[in-house]
């Protein structure tokens, strides 16, 4: 997995575009899948199921440290991260697979206007969001810098959800690149 230390950059220069996302609906805009760690796979389009999440994602297989039982937590089955955040760490739009999301679409993930339990609707498919927070990590800071890190963990980062959110399968589906996805 390519990675890339970017210089420091004053990315609060992008926060009012990116505060000015879309509140209730927005295209998909890029679909993901890790096939095996350190892999991702762009698709136009993916089943999104109940109990595996994304079909082709290793989510379930991988499992998860924050659980007793190091089962996949339910509560982290998906991620979203807004577009217009990754286009301010990351101008190449190439890169931005190795974000590690699934789903990136430009949409105000902020708590305030989706909180926990929210439901939103990609045609037939149905998903929640979950109370789980989305942090980034040292792979994160490797591969788009320690600068980008920083700025998503602000306290504004972090209430607008920066990084990106989780959300569970409520309805399975496929969805495709340019469905609209929306807040129900």
């Amino acid at each position: 997995m390519e990675t890339k230390q970017a210089p420091d950059r004053d990315l609060d220069r992008h926060l009012d575009h990116v505060l000015a996302s879309p509140r209730d609906a927005a295209p998909l805009e890029l679909i993901v899948a890790r096939p095996a760690p350190g892999e991702r796979e762009v698709l136009g389009e993916a089943v999104l199921d109940v109990a595996n999440g994304l079909v082709s994602d290793t989510w379930l297989a991988r499992g998860s440290r924050s659980t007793p039982d190091h089962a996949a937590n339910p509560a982290a089955q998906l991620t979203l991260m807004n577009t217009r955040v990754l286009a301010a760490i990351e101008p190449d739009r190439s890169r931005w697979p190795l974000a590690g999301d699934q789903l990136y679409l430009d949409l105000d993930l902020s708590a305030e206007n989706l909180p926990a339990g929210t439901r939103l609707t990609i045609g037939t498919v149905e998903l929640e969001v979950t109370d789980l927070p989305h942090t980034g990590c040292a792979q994160f800071s490797a591969r788009f810098g320690a600068d980008a890190l920083r700025w998503i963990s602000t306290p504004t980062g972090r209430a607008n959800r920066m990084r990106g959110m989780y959300v569970r399968v409520i309805t399975g589906g496929t969805v495709r690149v340019g469905d609209l996805v929306r807040k129900a």
